[in-house]
C-alpha cells in the first residue's frame, strides 16, 4: 500500500515512482497540513525549467504541447549540458462543478505520450482550496523539481486572469494564436502583452497568416520597450512544421535570461510565489473576519450612516 506521509513519497518518487508522485501532486491540488508538509519539501529543491503554453480555446496547444515533448526528448538538452531523459506536463484543466476534478483528460489530448515512460502528464484542476491553481501550479512545479524533474510544461486551456496568473509560473511563456484570431486591441487585453515570450501562429496553412503577424507586431510595436522582444513564429503541429524553430526560440530565451539576467528572473519569480501565498492568506483572513457579531455590528452601523467602510474595515482588523 502506498504511503500518505510526504517525505516517503518523495523519496519514491525520485526512485521513479509515478504512483507516488501523482499523489504527491494531489496533496498540492487538495490543500491541508499535507500541502504544507509536501511544500516544505518541495521548495528546498532546485526547480525545473519550466515552459508555459497558453492561448485561446482550439488553437492547438495540446497538439503542439505535445509535439514539443518529442522535440525535448530527442535533442535532450538546450545546450548539451543539461540532459532531458525525463519531460512533466502539468494540464491546467476547466473544474468539473460536481468533483472538482479535471473535465479534460490528458490521456485523451497526449495520446503520442501518455505511455511514454520517459513522460509524466498531470490534468490539475481547482479544488476551491486556499488559493486554488494559483498556489497548487507553482507548488507542483516544485514537486517534479524535487522527483528529479530538469523540465516541465505547463499547458492552459485559454486566456484569462489565471492563465495570464499561472504565467508567472514559466521560465518561457508560449502564447499560440491562430490566423484571424482577433486584433491587437483584444490581446492587449487579454494581457498577453506582458506574458508572452513567444507567440506563434499554428495552423498557419489557413487564410489570414500575414495579417494576425502584423497585428501582432503592432501590439509590440505599442507595448514599453523591452529587452527581450517577443518573437513572433509560425507553425502547422498537426504535422509538426515549425516546431523545430519553436524549440530553438525556447533555447534562445533560455539563454538570454541566463546571460547575465538569471538571478533578477529567479527573484521575480520567488516574489511571485511568495506573494500569491500571501495574498490567499490574506483573502482566508477576510473571510474569516466577514462572520460574526462584530462584522454584523458594522453592517448596521454602515446602513445607519454611522461609520463608512473604510473606518469598519480598520475596526475589524484591529480586533482580530
Amino acid at each position: 500500500m502506498i504511503s500518505r506521509v510526504p517525505s516517503e513519497l518523495l523519496a519514491s518518487a525520485r526512485d521513479g515512482s509515478r504512483t507516488a508522485l501523482a499523489r504527491l501532486i494531489t496533496f498540492v491540488e487538495s490543500g491541508g497540513a499535507n500541502q504544507l508538509e509536501t511544500a516544505a519539501l518541495a521548495y528546498r529543491c532546485e526547480p525545473p525549467y519550466v515552459i508555459g503554453l497558453t492561448g485561446p480555446p482550439g488553437a492547438g496547444k495540446s497538439t503542439l504541447t505535445d509535439q514539443l515533448i518529442s522535440v525535448a526528448l530527442e535533442r535532450a538538452s538546450f545546450d548539451g549540458s543539461d540532459v532531458f531523459d525525463e519531460v512533466a506536463v502539468l494540464c491546467i484543466d476547466p473544474s468539473s462543478p460536481f468533483t472538482g476534478g479535471a473535465i479534460l483528460g490528458d490521456r485523451i489530448r497526449m495520446q503520442d505520450h501518455a505511455t511514454n515512460d520517459h513522460v509524466f502528464i498531470r490534468s490539475m484542476a481547482t479544488r476551491g482550496h486556499l488559493g486554488g491553481l494559483s498556489l497548487a501550479v507553482p507548488d507542483a512545479v516544485r514537486v517534479l523539481g524535487a522527483a528529479g524533474f530538469r523540465l516541465a510544461m505547463i499547458e492552459t486551456v485559454g486566456v484569462g486572469q489565471m492563465e495570464v496568473d499561472i504565467a508567472s509560473a514559466a521560465d518561457t511563456t508560449i502564447v499560440v494564436t491562430n490566423p484571424g484570431w482577433g486584433d491587437a486591441m483584444q490581446a492587449n487585453k487579454a494581457g498577453l502583452l506582458e506574458v508572452a515570450d513567444i507567440f506563434v501562429i499554428n495552423k498557419a496553412d489557413r487564410a489570414g497568416v500575414r495579417e494576425t503577424r502584423r497585428d501582432l507586431e503592432q501590439m509590440l510595436d505599442l507595448g514599453a520597450e523591452q529587452e527581450w522582444r517577443p518573437l513572433i513564429l509560425e507553425s502547422v503541429a498537426t504535422t509538426n512544421v515549425g516546431v523545430g524553430e519553436i524549440w530553438e526560440a525556447i533555447v534562445s530565451h533560455r539563454k538570454f535570461i541566463e546571460d547575465g539576467r538569471l538571478d533578477s528572473h529567479r527573484r521575480a519569480r520567488t516574489r511571485s510565489e511568495l506573494d500569491k501565498v500571501l495574498a490567499a492568506m490574506v483573502r482566508s483572513r477576510i473571510a474569516g473576519l466577514a462572520h460574526g457579531a462584530s462584522y454584523e455590528r458594522q453592517v448596521e452601523l454602515l446602513i445607519a450612516g454611522e461609520t463608512d467602510p473604510y473606518r469598519a474595515a480598520s475596526i475589524l482588523l484591529s480586533e482580530s
